[in-house]
């Protein structure tokens, strides 16, 4: 009995690697018009360990281009469709400036804010699936105005305030396996 109550809870445990609060992505029909990429992955690529739960967990460097003259403000939202239990949102950036272009490894911008991810820290909480491959998006959010959100604003406001705003928006989208 003992032995059958350690697995179930190991198999419980286990399977919420990529759980918590989970969020939808904003539901936003803007245009696609952003051209997202990396120099550490390629557009359907495998994310390189050091930008996991695995390795450093240090978000990875990004640039991005055709963001609309009229934004007010950009936003960016790692997250992974492919999670146990719904879409687990690893990482939330508002309001930067509308004329950054990229971000370093590891940078999150003077001025800019960090929302609560779905583990519930307001910073970047890198790819970390319990098993098999998962798809990670890595969006930049034209909006049409900076959210006003502070640092370690609740998720569910966050993505809700980046969906009334965004005007465009870009994806990269890299896999990691385990």
């Amino acid at each position: 009995m003992r032995l059958r109550l350690l697995l179930c809870t190991t198999v419980l445990f286990g399977a919420a690697g990529c759980s918590g609060d989970q969020a939808k992505e904003p539901a936003t029909t803007a245009p696609a018009s952003i051209s997202v990429t990396s120099q550490a992955f390629r557009e359907g690529g495998s994310i390189p360990r050091k930008y996991t739960c695995d390795g450093d967990d240090v978000s990875p460097p990004l640039a991005w281009k055709n963001v609309p003259q009229n934004a007010g403000a950009l936003a960016v939202v790692v997250d992974d469709p492919d999670a146990p239990r719904g879409t687990f949102t690893h990482w939330v950036l508002l309001d930067l400036e509308p004329t950054t272009t990229s971000l370093k490894e590891g940078e999150t911008p003077a001025g800019a804010k960090q929302a609560k991810n779905s583990a519930g820290g307001a910073k970047y909480y890198g790819p970390c699936p319990p098993s098999g491959t998962h798809h990670y998006r890595f969006t930049i959010y034209a909006l049409s105005e900076a959210t006003g959100l502070a640092d370690g604003a609740d998720l569910e406001k966050a993505l809700s305030a980046i969906d009334d705003r965004t005007v465009a928006r870009g994806r990269l989208t890299g896999l990691f396996s385990r």
